[in-house]
């Protein structure tokens, strides 16, 4: 049997390797970024642990909602961004930033979607204003925020060391729009590891929307892509993927150009 004292500090060990709870805050961005966004709500989410040294470099993880998400009322990106907190917080054991950001309605002849002109100026800041790892920058989102994980990628491959867009598509403008640049996104998306998510029978995004771009992508030599796609549900995917914890410490493990 070994020693108490030997069990004690094997406890206090795993006490001291826990992140700390995540804490939320909702923070505004500056007039002068908001001036230059077009569907980007000024508020936005931060989800943060104490970090030994504040001055520590943190992954940070950007949570992308869906359309049902869309407004002024940051609390809905609070609700649609809770599951995948809530299971980082469980599952990935070190201080990290997440960002819920929303995006704004629109209007009826332009409908707000996620822009990567828009989270570029947010990222901007979120790096000018807090310790984060460049080298560790994730980005995940469901349906509409799939399709922005999928496009923000493709136009700006080198942000980001992992993504996972969930029951997303190939275009800017909904389910049935195919980009014209499908085969420049395959080559950008090839060099950043990735791991896309689908319901078989999603009858509002194909999955062969997801089918489509990771054929190509490996096509493109991308050697660091994997598709998982449940046989028995629909568009509403969200609970399995965001709930899976293997896929944040799958997310968490990798760094930028590794």
């Amino acid at each position: 049997m070994r020693p108490l004292s030997f069990i004690v500090l094997l406890f206090i060990a795993a006490i001291s390797a826990e992140a700390a709870p995540l804490t939320m805050k909702v923070e505004t961005l500056p007039k002068v970024v908001q001036e230059k966004t077009q569907f980007l709500n000024p508020d936005y989410l931060l989800f943060s642990q104490e970090a030994r040294d504040p001055q520590d470099p943190l992954p940070l993880l950007i949570y992308l909602h869906g359309g049902g998400g869309r407004g002024n009322d940051i609390s809905v990106a609070e609700r649609k961004s809770a599951l995948a907190v809530k299971t980082v917080q469980a599952s990935v054991n070190e201080p990290s930033f997440i960002i819920a950001p929303q995006c704004l309605k629109g209007n009826d002849a332009s409908k707000g979607i996620w822009l990567p002109e828009d989270l570029n100026l947010l990222l901007a800041h979120l790096k000018a204003t807090l310790p984060i790892d460049e080298d560790r920058v994730y980005l995940t989102g469901h349906s509409m925020g799939g399709y922005g994980t999928w496009v923000w990628t493709a136009t700006h491959p080198e942000h980001f060391a992992a993504v996972v867009p969930s029951a997303g598509g190939l275009g800017r403008d909904g389910p049935v729009d195919i980009t014209p640049d499908f085969d420049q996104w395959a080559k950008s998306l090839s060099t950043v590891p990735l791991w896309a998510f689908h319901g078989a029978i999603d009858k509002t995004v194909p999955a062969n929307r997801s089918e489509s771009m990771v054929k190509a992508i490996k096509s493109n030599g991308g050697k660091k892509v994997k598709l998982t796609i449940y046989p028995e549900i629909g568009h509403n995917s969200a609970n399995a993927t965001h709930s899976n914890p293997e896929l944040y410490h799958w997310l968490f493990k990798h760094r930028r150009n590794n």
